[in-house]
């Protein structure tokens, strides 16, 4: 499990927050609904979600528990009766047709294999009950991950990565169509959106790679970890400069996934 921030993640994830809200927009929420969030992280979309359901109930699953208390310190019971957070593993859901809406947001790239998730998604929901998901998608960040991969393929930074075989869960529209349907979802919509994720800055750009790339940053000894950081940002920026105003652009896909479980 890695290591997570909770107070560098919510500075360093406004663009993560903002694709959220753009699909958060497109669900019919009529206020009485169950709703699990899968990865709730520092629980700030989580609480929006409450917002739309005040008759309802909205329960934040996280698998780290320094963000899971964040979120119950950022929102506390006494204030928002109609949400919870807890610790939960998505590939370990144990939930039995609980919830009206499962939703998750920039979280299941990290998971390499959704087979379980999706799995633990249907047995979760209600019949007829609908999944949002969205997530990194093919192609996601492709270059500076990219320089990264070639970076630890160098000598400065290649004993730190022995035997490193970290992969994404970057699905295409297709591949991940055949896993809902594998999972017995129905799928309604599986699409992949480009992103222009905007950071202020260097000290922004520099900020996402130390929030959420853990598993590269892990590898590397504590001392050598803004280097590490420095550089990927140095070779970037030689190939993608920044605009006018000094933002930093990355290129992003999100994958957006609607489905539903059959009523019968």
């Amino acid at each position: 499990m890695h290591n997570w921030r909770p107070d560098k993640y919510e500075r360093s994830s406004s663009a993560q927050k903002l694709w959220a809200e753009e699909l958060i927009r497109k669900i019919e929420i009529s206020g009485y609904e169950r709703v699990l969030d899968i990865g709730s992280g520092d629980g700030r979309i989580t609480a929006g979600i409450a917002d739309l359901a005040p008759r309802g109930s909205v329960l934040g699953v996280d698998s780290s528990e320094e963000m899971v208390s964040f979120a119950r310190e950022k929102f506390p019971a006494g204030r928002h009766p109609n949400l919870s957070f807890q610790q939960a593993d998505a590939r370990n859901l144990s939930f039995e047709e609980e919830f009206d809406l499962v939703v998750s947001f920039a979280t299941l790239h990290w998971v390499g294999d959704h087979r379980p998730v999706l799995l633990g998604i249907r047995r979760a929901l209600k019949p007829g009950g609908r999944a949002f998901l969205q997530f990194g998608g093919r192609g996601n960040a492709a270059l500076p991950l990219r320089i990264a991969d070639e970076m630890i393929s160098e000598d400065r930074w290649r004993r730190y990565f022995e035997g490193f075989d970290f992969r994404y869960g970057f699905f295409g529209a297709e591949e991940y169509r055949g896993l809902l349907e594998e999972a017995g979802l129905e799928p309604k919509r599986v699409e992949l959106i480009p992103k222009d994720m905007v950071q202020p800055g260097l000290e922004g750009f520099a900020g996402w790679i130390e929030t959420t790339w853990h598993p590269y940053l892990e590898r590397v000894p504590e001392s050598r970890r803004r280097d590490f950081v420095s550089d990927i940002v140095a070779r970037y920026l030689r190939l993608h400069p920044p605009d006018g105003e000094g933002r930093v652009h990355v290129r992003m896909v999100r994958l957006e996934v609607v489905a539903e479980k059959s009523r019968s």
